[in-house]
């Protein structure tokens, strides 16, 4: 084979944290029927994912295209790419003790992880429109899987069906926008296409392109569960495994924003006068549907999939802002809601216990009294999913708003902070349960929680209050890796 047909080191090295995950990933594969006992997987997996944070920085170190252009490799990817790694190893501490109590641990489980992971570091870095297809893929079907790990309950079966008949739905939404948008422009390269937009020469009519826009805007709104096509989250999030539930709560979510901002800030930049009202109105919506139908939830996982939803929507007002500010603030939210999110599913594992027979809200009754570590762990994950100052999602949320307000969405800012009121209600409700009644039967007799998962709340409730307290940590680093976006 000629030599330039070889990728040099320098892209090896940029696409490296996903080769080794890949490679071990497969590893795993391999060893699984050879080896008996299974924790050894744990252990492989927490390695080859501080491992590839590792590689992930020696890669930002040589920051470029690769491929043909293909992936990209700033300091937007990293940040999305480090966010998706740190997701992964808390997922894998909360999982080890639960499959061990459910009786399935296995390699299996954490190659798909290392898999899905994959699939989100290529979103992250994707400079082009198959290459973003592809991304979604593997980690779609990796967590189509995941949903329905444990193969004799029906709650994931289910669950597992659902996801993946409505994600091919959504897919094929998004691949006819980007055959559309080939036929429109000639290319699939994100640089590319925004340069054919941008070019006076351009003579295709302005509404095939908003087609174009709108059809891939479907593709990723199932992705992040945004309105009108969130109803999969609630089925999904409740039958699946508490700590897949966590995982698909945090780390797809944030990839699928991470290529939904990469894609509409590059490529449709220049025709984002059609595609920011379609954004915003689907913001209001997200953010309304989530939180009302929050109120009437009985089962917490339900809730917290509803609160998805409302925080989905939350994203897409900084979006909609269509602003470096309002990048910014996506960056810094999204990193804070991933470990208030994945910290309140730690705890929601916890008390669930084995084939999660507690799972309401009113189980947790009087958990303040028998385990108040824990119930003092959840109330600041809820303080923080509500905005209370002193909490990663006060100033989440507050720069989010900032970032509207930056960019005259007035009405916009008024209307997602009533829901931010309405949302306060259904999150107090799980404190009062806590707080305010006697213990019930799920909370008489619980064991001590396993160090692994103490560890993951202690380091979510930790990095919830940091980023409340000093926002800047976070603020700087995305202020500054989100200045070559979409240019």
């Amino acid at each position: 084979m000629p030599a330039n047909l070889w990728p040099s080191s320098t892209d090896l090295l940029r696409f490296g944290p996903e080769i080794l995950l890949t490679l071990v990933g497969t590893l795993m594969m391999v060893l699984e029927p050879l080896l008996d006992n299974k924790r050894v997987f744990r252990t492989l997996s927490l390695v080859t994912l501080l491992g590839a944070i590792g590689v992930t920085m020696a890669a930002h170190g040589v920051p470029g295209l690769s491929y043909a252009n293909m992936i990209i490799v700033d300091g937007f990817a990293t940040f999305f790419r480090l966010l998706v790694l740190g997701v992964a190893i808390l997922t894998v501490l909360l999982s080890g003790d639960y499959l061990e109590k459910e009786g399935h641990e296995t390699g299996e489980f954490y190659a798909l992880l290392l898999f899905s992971v994959v699939g989100q570091g290529i979103m992250a870095c994707a400079n082009e429109l198959i290459m973003v297809f592809v991304g979604i893929e593997i980690s779609s079907i990796a967590s189509y899987i995941l949903t329905g790990y444990l193969r004799d309950d029906k709650r994931n079966n289910e669950a597992a069906m659902k996801y993946f008949l409505l994600g091919s739905f959504a897919t094929a939404f998004l691949l006819y926008g980007v055959a559309w948008i080939y036929g429109l422009t000639g290319s699939t390269n994100l640089n590319d296409i925004r340069t054919v937009l941008s070019s006076p020469n351009f003579t295709n009519s302005a509404s095939l392109v908003g087609m174009s826009a709108a059809l891939m805007f479907v593709g990723f709104a199932f992705k992040v569960s945004a309105a009108p096509f969130q109803s999969w989250a609630p089925d999904v999030y409740q039958g699946a495994p508490s700590p897949v539930s966590a995982f698909m709560s945090a780390g797809p979510k944030a990839a699928a924003f991470a290529v939904f901002i990469r894609v509409f800030l590059t490529a449709y930049g220049p025709i984002s006068d059609t595609w920011v009202p379609l954004v915003a109105i689907a913001a209001l919506a997200t953010m309304t549907i989530g939180n009302f139908a929050a109120l009437r939830q009985t089962n917490v996982k339900r809730l917290l999939a509803y609160s998805s939803i409302a925080h989905a929507g939350y994203v897409l007002v900084a979006i909609a802002a269509h602003s470096t500010v309002g990048t910014q603030a996506v960056m810094f939210y999204l990193a804070s809601y991933v470990f208030m999110n994945v910290g309140a599913f730690a705890v929601v594992t916890f008390f669930a216990r084995k084939g999660e027979q507690y799972v309401n809200i009113d189980d947790l009754s009087g958990l303040a009294v028998r385990q108040p570590a824990m119930a003092a762990m959840l109330t600041i994950f809820m303080l923080s999913l509500i905005g209370v100052p002193l909490t990663a999602g006060f100033f989440g949320k507050f720069y989010i708003f900032k970032a509207a307000l930056d960019s005259n969405l007035v009405w916009l800012t008024i209307l997602g902070l009533l829901n931010s009121a309405v949302a306060a209600y259904y999150y107090l409700r799980i404190l009062v349960v806590m707080y305010m009644r006697e213990p019930g039967v799920a909370t008489n007799n619980m064991d001590e929680a396993p160090f692994a998962l103490r560890l993951t709340v202690w380091a979510s409730a930790l990095a919830t209050l940091v980023l409340g307290v000093m926002p800047g940590l976070l603020l700087d680093v995305a202020g500054r890796w989100v200045l070559a976006l979409g240019r």
